[in-house]
């Protein structure tokens, strides 16, 4: 890493820590930007000092939008190179390139990245993970059962314009409806034990799965609704149409 690399990487985390409200990072992977919420422009807008990292084609995108990032990576296949260059001169530590030919995802990679910067963060917000092609999808979703991120993805949430998608481990939990959505889906990602769902239209008592399966569809009955389980690992879709 250069000299001048070094000093940006320091003076940047210097300047982070000294946020003493930093609760949040943003990252925007390469998705379909059609699938990115409506407003996601005016979110970056709103909030100069957000923090935003960016992966592949989405640190391209945040480039372009003239966002400063924490930091870029990805294999870049799809892109050019004066695109690779900007995205260089928008990240504030040393740009990252990976073979396309690799163990883990873009989207896997940026997540190890984002708590190796920053480990005491309470919430990582992933726009442009949905969207395109299916496996992308997938292995999005999936990556909450991997080892090495399992533990991370309780402070995940993946965000387009129609969905938001959050991570749960076992344990009982109180979840709040989102003014704009209308349906609530619980995504069994492994079997799970013991799943109780509450304040819902379609109640669960104390129900075994041996497989995983997505109960979708549900309805908040009220503002908030409540759901325990004891093991397995569940996401939980609001949505809308």
């Amino acid at each position: 890493m250069s000299l001048v690399l070094k000093i940006r990487e320091r003076v940047y985390k210097r300047c982070v820590k000294e946020r003493l409200k930093l609760k949040q990072i943003n990252i925007l992977v390469g998705g379909p930007k059609e699938n990115l919420p409506q407003d996601f422009i005016t979110r970056i807008q709103a909030n100069p000092k957000a923090i935003w990292i960016g992966a592949d084609y989405g640190a391209v995108r945040l480039a372009q939008l003239g966002c400063q990032m924490a930091a870029a990576l990805g294999d870049f296949d799809s892109s050019t190179a004066e695109e690779v260059a900007l995205v260089s001169r928008f990240s504030q530590t040393k740009l990252q390139r990976f073979k396309p030919e690799k163990d883990y995802t873009d989207t896997e990679l940026i997540l190890k990245r984002a708590y190796e910067l920053y480990p005491d963060l309470d919430e990582v917000v992933i726009y442009g993970a949905t969207g395109g092609r299916l496996d992308h999808l997938l292995a999005n979703i999936f990556m909450a059962t991997r080892p090495g991120l399992a533990d991370l993805m309780p402070k995940v949430r993946l965000i387009d314009c129609q969905n938001t998608v959050t991570f749960y481990q076992p344990g009982s939990y109180t979840i709040t409806k989102e003014a704009d959505k209308k349906y609530l889906g619980f995504f069994l990602l492994t079997p799970v034990k013991a799943l109780t769902l509450r304040k819902v239209k379609y109640p669960l008592q104390v129900v075994d799965f041996a497989y995983p399966v997505s109960l979708a569809s549900n309805e908040f009955l009220d503002q908030t609704a409540h759901f325990a389980f004891e093991s397995g690992m569940i996401a939980v879709i609001q949505s809308k149409d």
